[in-house]
Order: structure tokens, then C-alpha cells, then sequence
């Protein structure tokens, strides 16, 4: 696709990021097939080569408008549309860069800026823990629109403490430890059986994909930054042989950290290097699973459906990873109708696109119902939220699936 950048992007590192971009793209369509919300709305510009055109015109020098906003809003950011694309087009990158854009360009209503601030703050504030209690004991009472947000409390269960030769850090994440607390646990449990210490480092935080989707990039790139200064004295010395996230969010965004602060002179090879060390759980499964041939107790003996997180498939590439490896230890793992597909719950886009994400929501549990599941296995706790929020059918983490096994 040729473009004529207009002088105030020519000259620029995002400009020319993204003009190499679009220099990719031949048009093909393809794109559109998969892409969640051109099947619900059926419009171009709702579809990835409709957006990128949005996007290419305005950094030719049209002005953007407020329709073009709420195009690139109504975009998931699943990445489905990178896997089908034959020629290798980077839209995530290209939608950021163009979101950035737009929004400078573009003033947002209060109403919008006043929900965007208090979700990108306030998901990624100390106090969200605090807030989340407060929610819980609240419940019942709670409007059914805020309830579906507020997961049902649960107990972590035990944290095993023993010392082990291998080593690996865990990022306990912004949210996860306060909605479902059981998931680091399971984590931690599933890695101590086979040998593996999981290791926090108490400073790291938020990994900075939610201030970064909500396009406060400046945020988002300082909350990375104090993540690699949290763990550079264990990185730097070998002490530990990866970086294990088991929220598939958070692993895609750890593992382009190095993208992210590129032009960073302080921190870009810092940042390369932890993006190399970064890996899904999943990623870690073979082991895990060679080791645990025969000692699990109790297999459960119904379905379990699993729901891949775009952000598994799609933004890190892992695909069909956790059923394989679970088959081989003896769950029945099926996969459901259309399972490229996003579930709808796609960061904090749940709140901001309500109607959207609730019929995705609607579409996903139609396919993995007529699986019959006894329970539902995910990879990330946004969707595992959404999911639970739509069905009585339990949703929970699949190291979690594994973890109540191996217990028995």
C-alpha cells in the first residue's frame, strides 16, 4: 500500500514504523474474515482493512473525526486478523500507533475521559484490592452490570515455600491476585511438584498493557520500566532461567517490551533481553507434563472445554500447546467451533464496548456449551471473568484444572 506521509509524520520513528506497515498490506480482504467485528456489524471500516485505511489517510494529513475514533474504539486488538494475514502486517502495532494519533487530534467527551482515567488507574492502583473486597462483600447488592465484574471471593489455598535449583519469576499481575487469588497459587503448587521454584519480586507491578491499550503510552512504558529495574538483579544474574506469566495478557505484552522501548538509549536492551526470558505458563508444559506422568489423582472424567485467549494465540503465537499436553496426562480437552475468535472480554474492552463484548460473550459459550463441558479452561483472567459472568458452567485457569488434579 503506497503512502505519502504528511511532513509532520515523515520524518518521525512512528511514521516511519508505520508506513512500513502499511507498505505490507496488498488489499487481500482476508483479514476481514476473521476479524470479530466486521462479522457483527459487517462494516469496513469495522474491519481490519478498513481501519487501516482510516489510519493511512489520516497520516497523509486528513483529520481525523470523531467517527474515526470510534472505529479504531470498536477494535479488539484480538490480533486474529495478524494470523490470517498472508503478507505479515503488524495491524497491533499500527492500531496503537494510530489510536495515539487520532486521540491527540481528536478531544474526547468527559464522560469517555472520566471512565478511561478511573480504569487505567484505578485496575492498576494499590487500592484495587482493597476495592475489590469492599465489591465482594457487596455483591448481592451490587447492579447485574457490576456484579458480572466482581467474581465470587475464593480461597488461594496453600503457597509451597520449598527451595529448588530451578528457579523462575512470576508476575502476580494488577488484578489477578485480588479476582481469583487460587490462580498464582495453583501456579506455584503445579511448579513446585515438578522441581521449580516460582520467585516474586515484590516491586513489579502492572505488566502496562491496560494503561497502554487505554492510550496512556507514557504510563504504560514507566510501568515497564519499573518492572525490569524489579527484576534486572535476578535477571542480570542468572538466578532464575525465565520469566513465567500465566495471564496470556500479560505475556503478550511482556514479550514486546523490547518493541515497546526500542528507542529507549536506558532501558531498549534491558527490555530485549526480558522479553526473550518472558514465557507463557503454557510454554512451559512439556516439562511439566513428562514430569507428572502418573502422579495425578484425580482426573476429572468430564469435558473440558477450552477457550485459547487471543492473547495466547494470537499475539504470542501458542497455539495448541495446553490441550495437547493435558490430553497426553488424560483430560478430556476439546476445543470448540470458531476457537480463533475473540470471547469479547479483550482487556477493559467489556466496560467500554458493552454491547459488543456481551455478543461475543454470547457467541463463545454457544460453541463451548455444545461441548457439554464440566468445566471451562482458559489462559487469562479477563476472560476468565467474562466467560464465568455469562454461565453457571465453572470457568477457571487451566493450571488450576491441573493443580485440583495433581491434589486429588
Amino acid at each position: 500500500m503506497q503512502t505519502q506521509l504528511a511532513p509532520e509524520f515523515a520524518a518521525t520513528p512512528e511514521g516511519l514504523a508505520a508506513e512500513a506497515i502499511l507498505r505490507k498490506c496488498v488489499h487481500c480482504g482476508f483479514c476481514t474474515a476473521t476479524c470479530p467485528t466486521y462479522q457483527l456489524l459487517g462494516d469496513e471500516l469495522d474491519g481490519p482493512r478498513g481501519r487501516i485505511y482510516l489510519i493511512k489517510q489520516v497520516l497523509e494529513g486528513a483529520p481525523p473525526t470523531r467517527s474515526t475514533q470510534l472505529h479504531l474504539d470498536r477494535c479488539l486488538t484480538c490480533r486474529n486478523c495478524e494470523t490470517t494475514c498472508p503478507s505479515g502486517v503488524q495491524y497491533g502495532h499500527l492500531v496503537d500507533m494510530g489510536r495515539k494519533i487520532v486521540d491527540a487530534k481528536v478531544p474526547r467527551p468527559l464522560g469517555e475521559r472520566a471512565v478511561r482515567w478511573a480504569l487505567k488507574e484505578g485496575l492498576t492502583s494499590p487500592l484495587f484490592d482493597s476495592a475489590m473486597q469492599a465489591g465482594q462483600a457487596l455483591r448481592g447488592v451490587l447492579p447485574a452490570s457490576v456484579r458480572a465484574k466482581v467474581p465470587v471471593p475464593t480461597a488461594a489455598g496453600h503457597w509451597p515455600r520449598r527451595q529448588h535449583a530451578r528457579k523462575v519469576l512470576l508476575l502476580e499481575g494488577c488484578v489477578q491476585p485480588s479476582m481469583a487469588p487460587g490462580i498464582n497459587a495453583a501456579t506455584v503448587r503445579v511448579l513446585d511438584a515438578v522441581g521449580i521454584q516460582a520467585v516474586i519480586a515484590p516491586e513489579a507491578g502492572c505488566c502496562g498493557a491496560v494503561k497502554f491499550h487505554l492510550n496512556d503510552q507514557q504510563g504504560a512504558l514507566a510501568q515497564m520500566r519499573a518492572n525490569i529495574d524489579a527484576w534486572w538483579p535476578r535477571v542480570g544474574s542468572d538466578a532464575v532461567e525465565c520469566i513465567v506469566l500465566n495471564a496470556s495478557g500479560c505475556g503478550a505484552m511482556v514479550k514486546e517490551y523490547g518493541h515497546h522501548l526500542q528507542h529507549d538509549a536506558q532501558y531498549a536492551a534491558k527490555a530485549a533481553r526480558i522479553s526473550a526470558l518472558a514465557r507463557d505458563l503454557s510454554e512451559l508444559l512439556p516439562d511439566i507434563a513428562a514430569s507428572l506422568q502418573g502422579q495425578l489423582r484425580n482426573v476429572p472424567q468430564g469435558v473440558v472445554a477450552l477457550q485459547s485467549p487471543c492473547t495466547l494465540q494470537h499475539g504470542q503465537r501458542l497455539r495448541g500447546g495446553i490441550e495437547q499436553h493435558l490430553r497426553a496426562l488424560g483430560f478430556d480437552v476439546r476445543v470448540a467451533q470458531e476457537a480463533h475468535l475473540c470471547c469479547g472480554s479483550a482487556g477493559t474492552y467489556s466496560v467500554l464496548q458493552p454491547q459488543l463484548s456481551q455478543a461475543l460473550r454470547t457467541r463463545k459459550l454457544g460453541h463451548l456449551q455444545a461441548l457439554g463441558p464440566s468445566v471451562i479452561a482458559s489462559a487469562n483472567i479477563g476472560c476468565i471473568t467474562h466467560l464465568q459472568s455469562g454461565t453457571d458452567t465453572p470457568v477457571r485457569h487451566w493450571v488450576q484444572v491441573l493443580d485440583e488434579a495433581l491434589a486429588g
